[in-house]
């Protein structure tokens, strides 16, 4: 192998990587330039210990350059005598602060075709460069994770650091038998190498992971916005990307110092909840609060509503907004008007539904007015295009990402009959669409099948038999999921179909007899009391009410 992604690389299911062949350490050819960005405050001893491993690796010296981003340490970081020939020492781009804004700026002005990144405590054995970056000579969209122990600094020099990694060795310097083991790397052993893993972003944790320049611009780099988390919430956004995450336990690494997760757990996970809550839907054990909006969505749902009535297109938006999937979306497509400060809707105008349509939704910011929709809806995880005509029941979308989620697919097909098809999209299977060079919607579809394969459903499985619409009027159907309304709750209607207001605003006994005028209820049997409500026109009552009165009175009680 001469370097350069091969023509026609081996088709990757999933993040089954296995196709590719990969070459042995020191059997093989590199061609691809790599740029390690390391982001540094302060630390400057450990720094030097890093730059000396780098400097012993087996990575070719004129295919290598390092940048060290200094982030406002104080004094400045300075080259140590020991260091790689082509490195050098920048300032973080003005204006912004932390991990994600010093790797940024690193990469803007990174010249390599690769990117490498590593923590300023990360001491890497000789060969951890070229283990990685066989990986991107294979292929093009492939994120590669480096292997890390954590350890407590000895006191050793740059030069005994050099000394050791040249020879081969990071044990002449450091006691990997004392070493704590990274709990990613048993996630790692448990999923085959993440061949089998669902969801491989979660072991990108950052320290040393290395990728295409192209890929890690193409998803914006990391999120400055984020100051906890960072690494996992990027490592999300490749994985919607449709990148494979390979590991190489090859690539090793110690780790100057524990992880603070072991030294204060608790606090570790509160930290960064919150900043991945927002941004990583799939996290759905941290969207827990059924009412929330969050920065990114769980779902798109898009809507092609040119010449479909307002009054429909409403009623088709409510009833995505109200199912039992909360976190969605909503992008309705038209050929919308151009915006006119002077132009008001005219009831015989051309585009009279679309501007009523346009300011209905002007000012929710779930929903969407635009002329198209983009290749992939990232970050979003999924996306459902369907009819207006047949709107998602309450569980529609929640049933048919299940399905989804089950059979691992990339698309799911169901088919509507006379009122066309729903289908509901995996984004990370879109992207790698894309990546593959997929072009029109049909080399899409083919692609996903190919390496996330696709399902078809039926309609009665995802949407209830009563929710059809059959004579296309877009009215309200009963659930069949909802519990009966009973007759308590059933408000009372006249002939007109209007809500008739309770005589006295409280509700009718159950059995639905309408109360007397005043709120007194009927008297057993149906018969109306007295005028003056003294009881029942019964004249036997009337003559015992008398005499008890007459026997109170010579008892002296009345």
């Amino acid at each position: 192998m001469t370097g350069g992604a091969a023509a026609g690389p081996p088709l990757i299911r999933h993040n089954d990587y296995s196709p590719l062949d990969l070459p042995g350490l020191g059997g093989w050819e590199p061609s691809l330039p790599v740029s390690v960005v390391i982001p540094a405050r302060g630390g400057q001893h450990r720094l030097d210990l890093v730059l000396a491993a780098l400097a012993a690796q087996s990575y070719p010296d004129h295919l290598m350059e390092v940048i060290v981003v200094d982030d406002g340490s104080e004094p400045p970081l300075r080259l140590p005598e020991i260091a790689p020939a082509d490195t050098r020492i920048i300032a973080a781009d003005p204006g912004r602060w932390g991990i994600a804004h010093a790797v940024n700026s690193g990469a803007a002005r990174a010249d390599g075709l690769v990117l490498q990144r590593l923590d300023s405590d990360m001491v890497v054995c000789r060969e951890h460069i070229e283990a990685l970056a066989r990986w991107h000579h294979l292929s093009d969209h492939v994120v590669a994770i480096g292997a890390k122990k954590f350890i407590e600094e000895p006191p050793v020099t740059p030069a005994r650091v050099h000394e050791a990694v040249r020879g081969g060795s990071l044990g002449d310097v450091f006691d990997l038998a004392a070493a704590v083991p990274s709990s990613t790397e048993e996630t790692i052993a448990r999923l085959d190498g993440l061949r089998t893993s669902r969801n491989p972003y979660h072991v990108c944790t950052g320290p040393t992971v290395s990728m295409r320049r192209e890929v890690f611009h193409a998803v914006g780099g990391l999120d400055p916005a984020v100051p906890r988390g960072e690494d996992t919430e990027f490592a999300y956004r490749l994985a919607q990307h449709g990148v494979v995450f390979v590991p190489d336990m090859a690539a090793q690494a110690v780790h100057l110092g524990l992880p603070a997760q072991r030294l204060d757990r608790d606090r570790a996970v509160r930290l960064v909840s919150p900043y991945l809550a927002h941004r990583i839907p799939l996290r759905r054990d941290l969207r827990k609060d059924r009412e929330r909006r969050w920065l990114v969505p769980y779902v798109e749902v898009v809507l092609h509503v040119d010449g479909v009535a307002e009054e429909r297109v409403r009623r088709a938006v409510g009833a995505v907004l109200s199912g039992s999937v909360g976190d969605v979306a909503v992008a309705l497509v038209a050929p919308w008007p151009e915006p006119d400060g002077e132009r008001r809707p005219v009831p015989d105008g051309p585009d009279f539904e679309l501007l009523l349509m346009r300011e209905h939704f002007a000012h929710d910011d779930r929903v969407r007015t635009v002329t198209g929709v983009s290749a992939t809806p990232a970050p979003v995880p999924f996306r459902y295009t369907g009819p207006v005509a047949v709107p998602p029941a309450p569980r529609t979308l929640e049933k048919m990402i299940a399905a989804l989620q089950r059979d691992r697919l990339g698309m799911l097909t169901v088919d509507l009959g006379a009122d066309g098809t729903a289908v509901l999209e995996r984004t990370e299977a879109l992207g790698r669409a894309l990546l593959l060079g997929a072009a029109d919607p049909d080399a899409v579809a083919a692609s996903v099948r190919a390496t996330h394969g696709a399902g078809r459903g039926e309609r009665a499985e995802f949407w209830p038999p009563a929710q059809a619409d059959p004579d296309g009027t877009g009215a309200p159907v009963k659930d069949p999921a909802r519990p009966p309304v009973t007759a308590r709750e059933r408000p009372l209607q006249g002939r007109d179909g209007a809500r008739r207001p309770e005589a006295d605003g409280r509700r009718p006994e159950p059995g639905g007899r309408d109360p007397e005028p005043g709120g007194r209820r009927p008297e057993p049997g149906g018969r109306r009391p007295e005028p003056g409500g003294r009881g029942p026109a019964d004249p036997s009552l009337r003559k015992a009410r008398a005499l008890l009165s007459r026997l109170r009175t010579v008892i002296g009680q009345d």
